[in-house]
């Protein structure tokens, strides 16, 4: 029994994770309507800035903010510079965008830093907090994540700003004649997605060390978590995330086996899109032809 708890709570601080980065995808795809591929490797890329500060001795959590503010900037400039000259181009345009973006990332980080392995630090406590089921970084991830979600819930509900990039997800042609500034609203998107990309990566550095290639599979699992809990729904995809998190653990504990964990991915991404594709908490709209 204490091995299945352990699994499960595992699971769920994974699943924050995993939900940090559905959360990202969620934000690009209500303002584009389109995955972001290269989401994983812009949170690697932010988490390698991160890592640059703190061992140039900035402590951790002043390296956290900075980053995130960082990533902010990033996330904006890629919007208007890369994806808006795109915007109106065929998807398949898009999807090639985004993979490119995926390997220009990964190449000039590996080119910067190095393909290396490092190792990031962790701003939790060693010792477990709440027994043998949980550590202190498991605990600090669903800690970050559900404020982050919290966040973001009192941004879009109760701020100007958050209506107006509701808004213009909803309708980008009529939040246009009513005066908001479209373009801008896109790119606030990218820009609070790209920092809440940076917050998935450094929460996952320290469980799966630093690496060019550490977003890789973690990419996968959001994108499952996103689907999960509907694509245009960030409620649903903390949801989605969790669900994620403990279901690959106890699959791959009980059923598959540690080598095929990925495979669990894939298989809800199937298996949603097959059955249900607007996800548990989605939206189906219906037009008239």
């Amino acid at each position: 029994m204490e091995a299945f708890l352990h699994q499960v709570f595992s699971g769920l601080a994974n699943g924050a994770i995993y939900a940090s980065l559905a959360l990202a995808l969620v934000m690009i795809y209500q303002s584009t309507h389109h995955i972001n591929f290269a989401q994983g490797e812009m949170a690697m890329f932010s988490t390698y800035l991160a890592w640059a500060m703190i061992n140039a001795g900035v402590p951790y959590w002043a390296a956290f903010g900075l980053t995130v503010v960082a990533s902010f900037f990033i996330g904006m400039i890629i919007e208007r510079v890369i994806v808006r000259r795109v915007a109106d181009a065929p998807v398949l345009t898009l999807v090639v965008v985004f993979i490119a973006l995926l390997v220009i990332l990964n190449s000039i980080t590996g080119w910067i830093f190095s393909y290396t392995i490092k190792v990031f630090p962790s701003p939790f406590p060693e010792q477990p907090l709440f027994g043998p089921y949980i550590s202190s970084h498991e605990a600090g991830v669903v800690g970050i994540t559900l404020f982050v979600l919290l966040l973001l819930f009192l941004f879009f509900r109760f701020t100007s700003l958050g209506l107006a990039m509701r808004a213009t997800a909803e309708n980008a042609v009529s939040s246009r004649l009513s005066g908001i500034r479209v373009g801008w609203m896109l790119a606030l998107g990218w820009g609070l997605a790209a920092a809440i990309g940076a917050i998935a990566g450094m929460m996952v550095a320290p469980i799966v060390y630093l690496d060019p290639n550490m977003m890789s599979g973690i990419l996968l699992y959001g994108i499952a978590a996103a689907l999960m809990g509907g694509i245009d729904n960030p409620f649903g995809a903390v949801v989605g995330g969790l669900i994620v998190g403990v279901l690959e653990n106890l699959m791959g504990a009980y059923v598959v086996g540690t080598e095929l964990k990925l495979t669990v991915a894939l298989l809800v991404i199937i298996g949603v899109l097959i059955f249900k594709p607007t996800g548990l908490f989605g939206r189906s709209f219906v037009t008239r032809v």
